[in-house]
């Protein structure tokens, strides 16, 4: 599966340095290793047109007791 996620520049950076392995984000969507982040930049008005796509290789869930319950933090490469 497919997820468009809107991503702040100084993250987005970070991700494309190489420097942001992870995504933290709310567990609204039913995420799973194996599935595509496609990465937005969105300046908090509108989309810059930067895109990077990244794919889920590990997902830490909130019934783990290591991550806040409503969120999910997945490994991305």
């Amino acid at each position: 599966m497919v997820h468009e996620l809107k991503v702040l520049p100084e993250y987005y950076d970070a991700i494309e340095s190489g420097k942001k392995t992870f995504e933290i984000r709310k567990h609204d969507r039913d995420y799973k290793v194996g599935d595509i982040l496609e990465l937005r930049e969105w300046d908090g008005k509108e989309y810059t047109g930067a895109l990077i796509t990244k794919e889920v290789i590990y997902i830490l869930t909130d019934g783990s007791g290591y991550v806040l319950t409503g969120y999910v933090v997945m490994s991305i490469e």
